[in-house]
């Protein structure tokens, strides 16, 4: 029994079928960073804290070094390396900023690690809906408009949360956010996952860092050559305390941190801070002509930001034939073309970021894709007249009904789904990817949620939280 290997052994079968990434992490199953012995020697680099080779939890000597060159790029105060993902650095930067009881304001599409954060710190979340972009069917950022509402309505909360970008590229009016919160003394932190590239030339959209939020995570790993788990934290704060953050990032990044993902970062820095004018403009070239080729295929919509701040990085396809977002994603998978995401109408392409010269199966991918939806016949569909997502209601503010301090009052039932309308849900309900939490603990389950649900477990949507939601039960909160 024990000779078996049956992760490895598909992991060796899944290499073996060439598979084209459009997926993170962002090396591209390692083809940005070929040149380098970290992949080919592997199991030389995996070592521990000897001597010459500094110690994460106490940098003084080349892992220092490297992220005061990671600094220097990003124009910070400080960062860091962190070996533990994105995740590790939600948890920390919001563990610095906020105690137990504050009121937060938090953009309401932001991940399941930021929700966690505010969970540990048994803080109450004033969630903050985005707008729902029609065009797209999917959540778009929050406005200025309701920023400014919420800090009039909840005038003791001091910590504002966001997510920028969205999973699909999108900026909004984030440096005008970031102005208005700090003209009223509110302290911005940003989970910026899928920005860490935006460094790399002025032509990508601005970055959290450069806008002037106060702490900044990213996921190297997402768009630049990490290895997976590879992230950065900046500070850039006055308002929250640099030691408290470093304190919190001992204790919950590991003690026995990978040289692996930390040399892996230092290649990713070095990577982007030699990125070239030239080697944009050989990018662009490139991804330019993959969408106007997918534009050719009447079975697909390419989706263009428009006017709007969008990542040139992120390729959002509508289907226009009678394939979901899930279906269309499982055509491409057959084919051999491995998409980051779907949902009920899109699928979500993460680009390579290349460098001058650098070549990609693009014209492969486009055979495959191609050959995927010869079978079905194009639709006209016309911008439906949508109310919106789920998480988008009736009102942009939404306070938990039961928040965490007051939770554990109540205890968990599990009842049908139909029947749960006006109740409090009792666990995180999450779609993953994006891993954006649908319904919250201690959060009014509307007819909406309930529309929604059914239609993604009906769809082939996968869920982190409660499984019982695949059966049509879902849990609310009784008093005990």
């Amino acid at each position: 029994m024990h000779e078996m290997t049956p992760l490895y052994n598909r992991l060796e079968e899944f290499i073996q079928n060439k598979p084209i990434s459009f997926h993170v992490p962002g090396h591209k199953n390692g083809s940005l960073m070929d040149k380098h012995n970290l992949l080919k020697n592997a199991w030389n680099f995996d070592v521990t804290e000897l001597n010459g080779l500094d110690d994460l939890h106490s940098a003084s000597g080349v892992i220092l070094e490297a992220e005061k060159l990671l600094a220097a790029l990003y124009n910070t105060k400080k960062s860091f390396f962190l070996v533990n993902g994105s995740t590790v650095g939600n948890l920390a930067m919001i563990m610095s900023a906020v105690n137990e009881g504050d009121q937060i304001l938090v953009q309401r599409n932001s991940h399941k690690s930021i929700m966690n954060g505010i969970k540990l710190t048994k803080a109450k979340p004033i969630l903050l809906n985005p707008s729902y972009d029609l065009e797209w069917k999917v959540e778009g950022t929050v406005s200025c408009e309701t920023i400014l509402e919420a800090i009039k309505k909840y005038p003791s909360a001091k910590v504002l949360i966001l997510t920028s970008p969205n999973y699909y590229g999108m900026i909004g009016e984030l440096g005008r956010i970031i102005e208005i919160a700090h003209k009223h003394g509110v302290t911005v932190l940003v989970d910026e996952a899928h920005g860490a590239h935006f460094a790399g030339s002025a032509h990508f959209p601005p970055s959290a860092v450069e806008l002037g939020a106060d702490i900044v995570v990213q996921s190297a790993h997402k768009t630049l050559p990490a290895l997976t788990m590879g992230s950065y934290l900046h500070f850039n704060s006055e308002r929250v305390s640099l030691n408290k953050l470093q304190m919190y990032l001992s204790i919950l990044q590991s003690s026995s941190p990978s040289y692996l993902i930390m040399a892996s970062l230092d290649l990713a820095r070095s990577y982007l801070g030699t990125y070239k004018e030239e080697d944009f403009i050989y990018l662009l070239e490139k991804l330019q002509k993959f969408k106007a080729e997918l534009s050719t295929l009447s079975q697909l919509k390419v989706m263009n930001y428009g006017n709007k701040a969008g990542d040139p990085l992120k390729l959002t396809i509508q289907s226009r034939c009678k394939l979901t977002g899930f279906e269309l994603q499982e055509k491409f998978e057959e084919a051999g073309v491995y998409c980051e995401m779907a949902d009920l109408h899109n699928v979500l392409l993460v680009l390579p970021l290349l460098k001058n010269k650098m070549s990609y199966p693009f014209e492969d991918a486009f055979e495959k894709i191609k050959k995927a939806v010869s079978p079905y016949k194009a639709l006209n569909l016309p911008v439906e007249e949508d109310k919106g997502a789920a998480i988008n209601l009736y009102t942009n503010i939404v306070e938990l009904k039961i928040n965490e301090l007051e939770q554990p009052k109540y205890s968990k039932h599990e009842i049908l789904l139909e029947d749960s309308i006006d109740k409090i849900n009792a666990d995180s309900i999450i779609p993953y990817p994006p891993g954006v939490p649908l319904l919250m603990p201690g959060e009014v389950i509307t007819g909406k949620h309930i529309e929604t649900l059914k239609v993604l477990v009906a769809n082939g949507c996968k869920f982190q939280g409660n499984s019982s939601i695949y059966e049509g039960r879902i849990a609310v909160f009784i008093k005990k």
